[in-house]
């Protein structure tokens, strides 16, 4: 369906939104802050994860990702397989029913076309296949903007992603490694460009001017137990990366040093808990972040930083605070190193806490020269997607909605 003339452009937004995760609701909410800016007339709602904290929020309708309200649950017992089962079907036509109505759908950022974390492909990639081969038949654009992605093993979820990739109207990625994975799954990425990870465009506080004495340092913290390749050893990778980081939190609390513990999602609370158990000392306090921006305030005031989830490094870096990475994807050294930072990670999966301690060290040590860096890689940041922002205009919007947007100029 597209808008005719004088006709408000209809768009949704798609995603595993309003489901604790700040990082995707930080796309969602750069996404909506350039729609709002450059087309003030479109209609805005989301088919998302969670609707009822979707329009809480951000003051969009929204609908519900899945029928069945137990998708991500374990099913055991047979109604609950049933209830699955029959939840796959009626989603078909749910998905359908919701994208004709659009004139684009966008799904904003994420790591929708990777699975470095674990992943079912009757789950996720399952809803985004259903979006995107509606976008088709249907004639409604689909754009993937800045999105992750990752070469995947597991045959069923490589298919569902190489198929949802192939049927979108549009797609960027957030680094190049991930247009190169795409790539080797067999999709043509002649026409895709890679782009910033879209929280770079949120507003960041201002930057703060170290003392010069050491000062708080922040440590985002995850519950991490590896990827769909790692489900073996899962409990292993959990508590060497556990057992590490309660090490190097408790050794800086021993020499004096103020420490932070941030969350990026809901279920990091365990973490969290974890290490205030391990580590009795004053010194150490968790936030309670509900958003990029609270976690950037929380950076802002902070010396260093030191985290593991992907939106927790972009944070720190757009407030231009030196961070070291817990790196549990390719796409976190990719981050880090075209923001400047690329020698100051450590694999989350084998954390040594000796040796993360010397790494944060010298990264104390390069700090002013790094913020100097990090002003820099921000404003060409800063750039590239606004440069985004306008190739996805030309590329799926309506005629209709860019005539208009040119008469309003006039």
């Amino acid at each position: 369906m597209t808008a005719t003339a004088g006709t408000p452009v209809r768009v949704g937004v798609f995603g595993l939104l309003g489901s604790g995760n700040l990082g995707n609701d930080g796309s969602l909410e750069a996404l909506l802050g350039h729609l709002r800016a450059d087309h003030p007339d479109a209609v805005v709602d989301a088919l998302c994860g969670g609707p009822e904290a979707v329009t809480a929020r951000f003051g969009i309708p929204a609908t519900r990702l899945h029928w069945n309200r137990a998708e991500y649950r374990t099913a055991s017992r047979a109604g609950a397989v049933a209830a699955k089962g029959l939840g796959k079907l009626v989603d078909v036509f749910r998905t359908a029913s919701w994208v004709r109505r659009h004139d684009v759908v966008i799904v904003p950022g994420m790591g929708v076309l990777e699975a470095t974390l674990p992943l079912r492909p009757w789950g996720f990639p399952y809803a985004l296949f259903l979006l995107c081969a509606s976008g088709r038949l249907l004639g409604t654009r689909v754009a993937l903007v800045s999105v992750g992605a990752a070469e995947i093993r597991n045959r069923p979820t490589r298919a569902l992603v190489r198929w949802s990739a192939r049927l979108a109207a549009y797609r960027s990625y957030r680094d190049t490694q991930s247009r190169d994975a795409m790539r080797a799954m067999g999709v043509d990425t002649a026409c895709d460009e890679v782009y910033p990870d879209l929280a770079f465009a949120l507003p960041a506080p201002p930057a703060r001017e170290p003392s010069g004495e050491p000062g708080p340092v922040c440590v985002g913290v995850m519950d991490f137990h590896g990827g769909n390749d790692d489900r073996a050893r899962a409990d292993e990778i959990y508590e060497r990366y556990l057992d590490g980081t309660i090490r190097f939190v408790r050794t800086l609390a021993e020499e004096g040093r103020p420490v932070r513990l941030l969350t990026g999602d809901r279920c990091d609370a365990t973490v969290v808990d974890a290490i205030l158990d391990a580590v009795d000392s004053p010194l150490v306090t968790a936030a309670e972040p509900a958003s990029l921006a609270d976690l950037m305030k929380e950076m802002t005031a902070a010396d260093t930083v030191v985290a593991v989830r992907y939106h927790n490094l972009i944070c720190a870096l757009k407030t231009g605070t030196p961070v070291l990475a817990l790196s549990y994807a390719a796409k976190s050294d990719a981050l880090m190193a075209r923001m400047g930072l690329g020698a100051y990670c450590h694999p989350a999966r084998e954390v040594d806490a000796d040796r993360l301690l010397e790494q944060f060290r010298t990264l104390e040590k390069a700090s002013a020269e790094l913020r100097r860096t990090l002003v820099e890689r921000n404003l060409d940041a800063a750039r590239q997607l606004d440069h985004q922002f306008t190739a996805l205009a030309a590329a799926v919007f309506p005629a209709a909605d860019r005539t208009h947007a040119r008469q309003e100029s006039r």
